[in-house]
């Protein structure tokens, strides 16, 4: 059931942009699934992401950067993270207890 409700929103969304945008003409249901499985096969696209997709990636490299952290002491670990603030901005390592800190100093 599934496949047919992509099959038919492909379709559709297919036969109403690229005729107006790109002068292609318009394509029928078992064209739509051949353009389907050509792009799994070019992109790999899976339904709920592929195992080492960016969200595993990110996961580890988050894992790994706690773990850093923890091996350091309280003073290096605030100089990294006031270091990083100031390069990547307020949202890095976005911790409870790092905003009770920033909230802590800012004069009243």
């Amino acid at each position: 059931m599934f496949i047919v409700v992509i099959g038919f929103g492909t379709q559709a969304l297919w036969n109403w942009l690229m005729p107006q945008l790109f002068h292609l003409p318009a394509i029928s249901l078992p064209q739509t699934y051949g353009l389907l499985l050509l792009s799994r096969i070019l992109f790999g696209f899976k339904p709920g992401g592929r195992p080492g997709g960016w969200a595993a990636k990110k996961r580890a490299w988050q894992q790994r950067m706690a773990g850093r952290m923890e091996h350091l002491s309280p003073d290096a670990r605030e100089k990294f993270r006031q270091e990083m603030r100031a390069r990547c901005g307020m949202g890095w390592m976005h911790k409870p207890e790092a905003a009770a800190d920033m909230a802590a100093r800012q004069p009243a």
